[in-house]
């Protein structure tokens, strides 16, 4: 395993984290999810991300049982406050009274005093950004929080906090969590380069594009028997998007690009969203500790120009690079 700095930040962050957005506590058993943990563990990853909201709170709690023991400096722990919690007005959002609420669950399901980044998960358009600053800014001061990022944020949003945070001397964002991958690289025409000039590290999700970039799905055949194409609970609805002749014949044009380096499909898609010099890490999201075993080996990968341009042949149109898709749901709506 391979670290790098997060953003201008002096913490180290394995350059693959490990995420539990829809496998702990929906897609996978407890006691599996553990092991996939522990097999994390086992190959060097240190940066473990989560979120308030995943598997309903749930994914916070496996998490927490799963880093029990663990020295607790050996590890980066993030985690993310905005959409709803609850089933009140206030349980979601980024006002100061449901930041400070959920972030003290968050530690309680995590069973930490601390968090290494906390993250707004998205941009809210009806909380007053300053005030969702300043709360951040405050969970910093009280040693709750030691960095602070956002996720799925467009350039305009992240440099009007930006510009509030110099004006008022506070802590500065370290950290973009976008989607990044070879089909989807809206951040890179505008929220890349802004964070490069401002210090700010992505920390990807979805690197494999939900799982298409594996190679499993083929065109014209059924998705394989539990695959997250098939489960309803678990990712469906966010793959069904890529689930197209079209993509699926183009995604399997990547495959001898991928035997000629020796590397497999899930390798060389993470190795490639690790190129972009910006990119902090790459969050991958493991049913499986042999799974574990396998997409760790993407650390370390170097592909040169002539296997960059040769994945843009084979994807040729397919990959989404329009800015405007970066934007953030309202959560009351």
């Amino acid at each position: 395993m391979e670290y790098r700095r997060l953003g201008s930040s002096g913490m180290y962050v394995s350059e693959i984290a490990y995420g539990n957005w829809i496998t702990h506590g929906s897609q996978v058993e407890e006691d599996a999810a553990i092991k996939c943990v522990k097999a994390a563990l086992a190959e060097g990853i240190t940066t473990f991300d989560t979120a308030d909201v995943y598997a309903g709170t749930r994914a916070e709690t496996v998490l927490g049982k799963a880093l029990k023991g663990v020295r607790r400096e050996s590890y980066e722990l993030f985690t993310k406050v905005y959409w709803p919690t609850g089933t009140g007005k206030n349980d979601r959002g980024l006002s100061r009274k449901h930041i400070m609420e959920s972030v003290h669950a968050s530690l309680k399901r995590l069973n930490t005093d601390h968090i290494d980044l906390y993250q707004f998960h998205r941009f809210d358009v009806e909380s007053p950004l300053e005030e969702s600053l300043q709360a951040f800014e405050d969970l910093v001061r009280q040693g709750k929080v030691n960095y602070i990022g956002f996720s799925e944020w467009n350039a305009h949003q992240i440099a009007q906090a930006l510009d509030i945070q110099k004006q008022r001397g506070w802590t500065r964002f370290v950290s973009s969590q976008p989607q990044y991958s070879m089909l989807w690289r809206v951040i890179e025409k505008e929220v890349v380069p802004l964070s490069e000039r401002e210090g700010i590290g992505q920390i990807v999700w979805s690197p494999i594009a939900q799982g298409i970039l594996t190679g499993k799905y083929l065109p014209g055949k059924k998705p394989p028997v539990g695959s997250r194409a098939t489960d309803k609970k678990s990712g469906a609805g966010f793959i069904s998007r890529w689930m197209t002749d079209e993509v699926l014949t183009a995604v399997q044009n990547l495959k001898p690009i991928a035997d000629g380096l020796g590397l497999s499909m899930s390798q060389l898609a993470l190795a490639w969203a690790l190129q972009n010099q910006n990119v902090s890490a790459v969050i991958m999201g493991e049913t499986k500790p042999t799974q574990v075993k396998e997409n760790v080996k993407a650390s370390g990968v170097k592909l040169d120009a002539e296997v960059m341009t040769a994945i843009d042949a084979a994807l040729g149109t397919l990959p989404e690079t329009d800015p405007t898709k970066n934007e953030s749901p309202n959560p009351r709506a």
